[in-house]
């Protein structure tokens, strides 16, 4: 099978990379050779900037693909783009779109693939919402072999689950506060890209996937107090947490506010059915507490990953003491 991913060195698509790799896809990576990323070996690099559609005509050449994943498109002018130009060179089109453009708050839980798309705060999940409408339409008048992957909150061993990112976990280690939305009782997922990949790879070249919808996430439920505490217990601290609700902090930060606003303040419990059944061997397999050891480990390896954004932490304590 000859796949084509379209970045395919971020934190999500670096995992399924790799594991196409191992189950003996042919694989192709379109992007500007620019990652801190290193490529997986034996994926065979085309180097383009994807938005020059003549560097792209010119690296994929003749080129036939089974699958095309797009990791980077964003807006509905982007995944026309791909539309036109993939017509005729893929039995398989795969969007990246995201968990945060259904119904929120969602009315029902827990949410499955026919949950309403709705989210009147974040504009990155209404722009989602517009490309996966206009896949649908393509698929049911034009027959284009569209499938539709909503992951939810996806990390691996670089990423932290906070705005603030290692500002969070220095303040942690410095015995200063930290804030945490709300009241800490929410519900989320946060789901290994390791298993996120067994999933999506299940995906690629299934004829029975084509025209669907499919989220996928871990099963594992964590209120966001508990996901501070694995922090704090891994660091080997206590946590001195501040529960700020949500529409405080969006007075202050815009984007920290419209995440959470718009997605990480609702609670979230997804049905994984779906994917269980298209691809039967797929199974969530990696506990936060372990992938919470991994991050650590990670950033304690090199202090130069250990930064600090100096106007965040002075924000927080901004915030801190005018809600106090």
């Amino acid at each position: 099978m000859r796949v084509l991913f379209i970045g395919g060195t971020g934190i999500i698509s670096t995992a399924c990379a790799e594991l196409c790799i191992e189950r003996g896809i042919e694989l192709y990576l379109l992007n500007r050779g620019k990652s801190a990323r290193p490529i997986p070996a034996n994926a065979k690099p085309l180097i383009a900037d994807y938005r020059n559609p003549a560097e792209v005509s010119a690296a994929i050449g003749n080129l036939q693909f089974d699958a095309v994943v797009d990791w980077i498109a964003f807006v509905p002018e982007q995944v026309q783009y791909d539309i036109d130009f993939f017509k005729d060179r893929t039995r398989q089109y795969v969007f990246i779109s995201s968990a945060s453009a259904y119904q929120t708050p969602p009315r029902k839980l827990p949410v499955t693939e026919l949950t309403p798309l709705e989210n009147p705060v974040w504009q990155y999940s209404r722009d989602k919402i517009a490309c996966e409408n206009l896949l649908k339409r393509v698929y049911k008048f034009d027959q284009f072999p569209a499938t539709i992957v909503r992951p939810s909150h996806t990390y691996d061993r670089t990423t932290l689950p906070f705005q603030e990112h290692y500002t969070m976990i220095e303040r942690m280690r410095k015995g200063k506060k930290v804030i945490l939305h709300g009241d800490g009782t929410s519900l989320w997922v946060l789901t290994h890209s390791k298993d996120f990949a067994k999933g999506f790879v299940g995906l690629l070249g299934n004829e029975a996937a084509i025209g669907e919808v499919f989220h996928i996430t871990s099963d594992e439920l964590l209120s966001w107090n508990q996901i501070v505490q694995y922090f704090a217990d891994a660091i080997g601290v206590k946590p001195d947490i501040v529960h700020v609700p949500s529409e405080v902090i969006a007075r202050y930060h815009k984007d920290w506010g419209d995440s959470l606003l718009g997605d990480k303040m609702h609670s979230m419990i997804f049905d994984n059915s779906k994917i269980k059944k298209f691809v039967p061997d797929f199974e969530a397999t990696i506990p936060f507490s372990e992938g919470v050891k991994e991050i650590i480990t990670w950033y304690d390896a090199d202090p130069s990953r250990q930064q600090v954004n100096s106007q965040m932490d002075v924000l927080i304590d901004k915030i801190i003491s005018d809600y106090a």
